[in-house]
């Protein structure tokens, strides 16, 4: 899909957070503290730049970024430079508590309802998990999928990006 089609009004990039080596959180991992949680390392935040130069040079200017309150997707966000990042608990990781799923996805549908479906493109910094229940499939670090706004609480996909 070519890059050009989120410069669209009403477009959504879901994206997975940069590479970020391992999985899941380390036992003592607490939210408010980046030493305790899995984070970016160099190729992730070099992924991340790219990524943003390859949206900018499509012409996603302008973007409304959101992000997980996870330090990996915060950073990523930061470093596509592609707008101010603000946090988002919906975008936040459900794995491994299932029980935090049904009401972080109807949270997230919900905010997403309520966009217009005119508006700037927007680049939602997430989990592989949460991709999953949009599209079904997981994606790679770095990589994500496009949704069309559509005013429900299933935007339609349009397509994916590739990590760099």
């Amino acid at each position: 899909m070519p890059l050009g089609e989120l410069a669209r009004p009403g477009r959504v990039l879901m994206l997975r957070h940069a590479s970020a080596p391992g999985t899941g959180d380390p036992a003592h991992f607490r939210l408010d503290d980046c030493a305790t949680q899995r984070n970016l390392d160099a190729a992730g935040r070099a992924q991340a730049a790219a990524l943003g130069e390859r949206l900018a040079r499509a012409g996603v200017k302008g973007a409304k970024v959101y992000s997980s309150q996870w330090c990996r997707c915060l950073e990523t966000a930061r470093l596509l430079a592609l707008g101010a990042v603000e946090a988002l608990p919906a975008l936040n990781s459900f794995y491994p508590s299932p029980q935090a799923r049904e009401p972080r996805i109807a949270a997230l549908r919900a905010f997403l309802s309520a966009l217009p479906q005119d508006g700037p493109p927007l680049v939602l910094v997430t989990h592989q998990f949460t991709i999953n229940e949009f599209t079904g499939a997981g994606t790679v670090s770095g990589g994500g999928s496009v949704f069309e706004l559509n005013g429900t609480r299933e935007p339609r996909l349009v397509g994916s990006i590739a990590a760099n």
